[in-house]
């Protein structure tokens, strides 16, 4: 199965969720971002990978506004080069409006993780030979209060049903992409790909780049490129 038609069976799966309080609000960029989503997997999802990088889920200000994993806007629109349409989705929170390629917030997280990209690679053609990003959860969830909510602090009776549909979405992207390693950025990711995968493939973890993270906040590349030194993964093109 391709990566595009893994994905719309995820979609359709994901429709029939349901999340209660705290949760207000769901977000689906794969649905409504679908033109922007089909162009990444289409243009850098191809072929095999060394490396799988594995994020959580998407941010306010990077996936849910561009479809792209840690997509920060001016990382997709000018380094990626991914443009097209960007629906409104079906539940919008107030304080979470949907603006697509138009929205002027950078999310830090995408800006660090890209731009570590493009000083390594230079080209995201060159990423691409190697490495593919992939966001275990493809789902944002807001609180009432507009504040983002990750999926490890729902209500678990809720995320089992999610996580069964994200565990076989991972299942899928490494059975098509083979990669060598599969790398968590951030605990989560690591923990969830190795509950999934166990000991199909090598795993491993880089620190996550949230601004949330105060060694982030003092040089996230360095904390990356140390990290993939330790796990002996060479990075640059």
């Amino acid at each position: 199965m391709s990566l595009v038609q893994a994905t719309k069976t995820a979609i359709a799966e994901l429709a029939k969720l349901r999340f209660s309080e705290p949760v207000a609000c769901v977000y689906n960029p794969l649905e409504y971002a679908w033109d922007l989503h089909e162009q990444w997997l289409l243009r850098f999802g191809r072929g095999s990978k060394e490396v799988l990088l594995v994020g959580m889920n998407p941010g306010p200000f990077g996936m849910v506004q561009t479809g792209v994993p840690f997509g920060e806007v001016e990382a997709v629109r000018s380094w990626l080069g991914i443009r097209g349409v960007v629906k409104a989705p079906a539940q919008e929170h107030q304080k979470r409006p949907v603006q697509g390629l138009a929205c002027t917030r950078s999310e830090v997280s995408g800006r660090r993780l890209w731009g570590w990209v493009a000083a390594r690679f230079v080209t995201p053609q060159r990423f691409a030979q190697r490495f593919f990003v992939h966001n275990y959860c493809p789902l944002a969830f807001v609180a009432e209060s507009g504040a983002n909510l990750t999926p490890d602090k729902l209500k678990k009776v809720e995320t089992a049903p999610l996580f069964a549909i994200c565990d076989r979405m991972l299942t899928t992207v490494v059975a098509t992409l083979r990669p060598k390693w599969v790398i968590g950025i951030g605990a989560f990711a690591e923990a969830r790909a190795v509950a999934v995968l166990g000991d199909t493939v090598r795993t491993g973890r880089i620190p996550h780049p949230s601004p949330a993270s105060p060694a982030a906040n003092l040089g996230w590349d360095k904390l990356a490129d140390d990290a993939f030194a330790n796990l002996g993964i060479h990075v640059g093109g």
